[in-house]
């Protein structure tokens, strides 16, 4: 029997996320929007790009929670993006209710399920999600270090003119402005970065990853970034479904590694058919144990407006 994944939120990354877990053949696929039609039509139309492309996976749009029952992953992507005039206490209040909706609803129809967190602000809204639904650390997961890695390697790609995939690279952190490109362990085919490019065409590339976000938002003006989004969700849940135990940047609960403790931040972690299996604490210098801090507090900032708000 194929493997189930659930996605929430029928918009443009839940539904490039519903056809990249089609297009891969990692399972059978329940798109989930409160919105009438929409995830049955795309739903449909990613089914019927199957003889095409070469997929006999199942493709079904509901806005029943019941058509979800027993999935192995539930990925959450439903949620606002912040509008003009609306503060992000606004945004968090608002996201707050949907991701915790959700994954109640969810959990109660799958309570073996992974919970994968898209919906921003990510961090917290991972932590919403784990406080609603009282599951264990290894099931509730953010994607967030999987895409600002691959957005750095994107544009330390671009600088140097070789290939992405010689490209080694971790950023870690809150997923927004503060996050922590490390530099000093990233390297090309084991050359270190540092031999490669000055100082400051890494800081600007380093500035750039931490608003890559922001910068693709300004392009499209209505609305954000979709396609690495769903890619690198996609990875994520194919090392869970084959157990592949890959080493990701992934938001995890942190229990005193890194001297953070009832956070959810973006460290490595090994994701395999559990969830998350392990949190690798990469040894840092003065100066990335203070970006760090700078990020953790960040976060914290925006768990306790929530907690306020309780």
């Amino acid at each position: 029997m194929r493997k189930k994944v659930t996605v929430i939120g029928a918009g443009n990354v839940g539904a490039n996320c519903a056809l990249r877990i089609a297009d891969k053949e990692l399972a059978d696929v329940v798109l989930l929007d409160i919105a009438e039609g929409i995830p049955q039509g795309k739903g449909l139309d990613i089914a019927q790009s199957g003889p095409v492309q070469g997929y006999d996976v199942s493709i079904v749009g509901t806005n029943d929670y019941a058509d979800t029952a027993n999935s192995d992953i539930v990925v959450i992507t439903a949620g606002i993006a912040r509008k003009p005039g609306m503060s992000r206490d606004d945004l968090l209040a608002i996201n707050n209710d949907v991701v915790r909706s959700a994954a109640v609803s969810a959990i109660q129809h799958s309570p073996n399920a992974i919970l994968i967190l898209v919906t921003n602000p990510l961090d917290v809204m991972c932590w919403a999600a784990w406080q609603a639904t009282g599951l264990p650390k290894n099931r509730v997961i953010g994607m967030a270090g999987v895409l600002d890695t691959a957005r750095f390697k994107t544009f330390l790609g671009e600088a140097l003119d070789v290939s992405v995939e010689n490209i080694s690279a971790l950023v870690l952190g809150g997923h927004g402005d503060t996050m922590v490109p490390i530099t000093r362990l990233t390297n090309v085919s084991g050359i270190p970065l540092s031999e490669l490019l000055p100082a400051e065409t890494i800081d600007a590339i380093v500035t750039r990853t931490q608003n890559g976000g922001a910068e693709i938002v300004k392009h499209l003006k209505t609305g954000s970034a979709y396609y690495a989004p769903s890619a690198a969700t996609v990875e994520m849940v194919e090392s869970i479904l084959k157990d592949k135990k890959k080493v990701l940047p992934c938001c995890a609960l942190l229990e005193g590694e890194y001297g953070i403790n009832g956070l959810f931040f973006g460290v490595p972690v090994k994701l395999g058919a559990s969830g998350i299996e392990k949190v690798y604490e990469v040894q840092l210098n003065d100066t990335e144990k203070a970006a760090m801090a700078k990020s953790a507090g960040a976060v914290q900032e925006m768990v306790d407006v929530l907690k306020a708000k309780a």
